[in-house]
């Protein structure tokens, strides 16, 4: 029996579909071709692809074979994108290869010459799946819908459709196109329906500002500090400028106070003490420190590391609980380590309270994360309190106590030095 790899090295004019090719008259490869691209989108998108690269066609007939390629593209993928569509998702592999070929349909359109008249059509099929949102490929669909657009009609037309969907998110991206065009009035009619966020009373700031008007701008910004709801990080920014701009030094620092201590960061601390003069700073700061404890925990503590303030930042420590329950332990650990020398007493408790319950079976994996905590105990017991016999007498009971959990004597030997010589 002849091989694969026989078969692959046969010539090409071997291959009896290379004959029948070879044989066939015009019109019988050109019915042939028809019946498959009719049958495949596949097929009709590669043949127009194929053909456009070895034809030579009239300009005006150019932009017609690029939209057909295009709609065949999108009737090659879109039976899979509808099924996404109705179940809300689907598998990987298929959303993967929705999402490659929503890409390439970006691609395409942005190289290309096709048509309005194709685009358009184009941009109608993707509007439904844009307004009901279930396939899970918005972003992507979005980016087809853009790539469609050339010039201000096109953009009109892709914002009115997004306007009759009805709904919050498609109509910001109708509202910041007609603002990219030039359409201000109809920015102001869609940016008037909604009023209610700082970043809604920012954007229609920086419009006005950006027109010249910059009263008007101003005016709109303060009104959102006192009406807006929610994020006011880029409105008092954008007045913290102006008045840093105008030379209103008292404004600028007030703005700069209240958006260090709105979720206060070390890194907002250290920034805002940065543009502040040394008088200035003596005077803020303790009204920081006042808000402290709105900070997260974590924060609190690096603050309270960076200014050196020892007692309070072992009082967040202890407040933040037991280590080894929290995501961002990895910070507070290496303050405890920090701070042994100066509170050895809390630390070692602090160590302590990471070993959990010691009396109840658990997995493997947790008996290697509480040896980590002994190994602590242990070091804190040893190097700085320098009192083994208080290490014998709290590690052994232990020992025997789990003497019939052989997975937690293998994790302690192996994490905690010394422990097999424990007795």
């Amino acid at each position: 029996m002849e091989t694969v790899q026989g078969k692959n090295r046969k010539k090409k004019g071997d291959d009896p579909l290379v004959r029948l090719i070879s044989a066939a008259e015009k019109d019988v490869l050109a019915g042939l071709t028809l019946e498959l691209a009719r049958e495949e989108p596949e097929v009709r998108r590669k043949c127009f692809e194929y053909l456009k690269k070895h034809v030579a066609l009239p300009v005006n007939e150019e932009g017609e074979a690029e939209g057909e390629a295009l709609m065949a593209l999108w009737m090659e993928l879109e039976p899979d994108l509808s099924e996404l569509n109705e179940y809300g998702g689907g598998d990987y592999q298929t959303k993967d290869y929705v999402g490659t070929l929503l890409y390439e349909l970006v691609q395409k359109l942005k190289k290309g010459k096709a048509p309005r008249d194709y685009r358009s059509q184009l941009l109608d099929e993707v509007i439904p799946y844009i307004k009901s949102g279930n396939a899970g490929m918005d972003d992507a669909l979005y980016d087809v819908a853009y790539a469609t657009c050339r010039d201000k009609e096109d953009w009109r037309h892709f914002a009115a459709c997004l306007e009759v969907i009805g709904k919050d998110w498609p109509q910001d991206h109708a509202r910041r196109i007609y603002r990219q065009i030039g359409d201000h009035e109809e920015y102001l009619r869609l940016r008037a329906l909604k009023m209610k966020y700082g970043g809604d009373f920012h954007d229609l700031a920086t419009f006005y500002w950006e027109k010249g008007e910059k009263n008007r701008a101003i005016q709109v910004a303060e009104e959102g500090l006192k009406k807006g709801e929610g994020r006011m990080d880029e409105l008092r920014s954008f007045l913290a400028k102006r008045a840093r701009e105008s030379g209103d030094r008292h404004a600028f620092l007030t703005l700069e106070f209240e958006q260090t201590t709105d979720h206060l960061t070390l890194a907002k601390y250290k920034a805002f003490k940065k543009v502040c003069k040394p008088e200035e700073w003596t005077r803020y700061e303790p009204l920081i420190l006042k808000r402290l404890d709105n900070a997260w925990e974590s924060e609190k503590l690096k603050i309270c590391m960076y200014r050196k303030d020892f007692v309070q930042a072992l009082a967040t420590l202890k407040k933040m609980g037991p280590p080894g329950r929290r995501y961002d332990d990895g910070y507070a650990l290496k303050v405890a380590q920090t701070l042994e020398e100066l509170f050895p007493e809390e630390i070692l408790a602090y160590y302590r309270s990471g070993l959990g319950n010691l009396k109840v079976n658990l997995p493997r994996k947790e008996y290697a994360a509480k040896a980590v905590f002994m190994a602590k105990v242990r070091h804190m017991y040893l190097d700085v309190l320098k009192t083994p016999k208080d290490w014998e007498a709290f590690a052994r009971p232990i020992k025997i106590a789990n003497i019939r959990r052989p997975a937690f004597q293998e994790e302690m030997a192996r994490g905690v030095p010394g422990w097999k010589d424990l007795g």
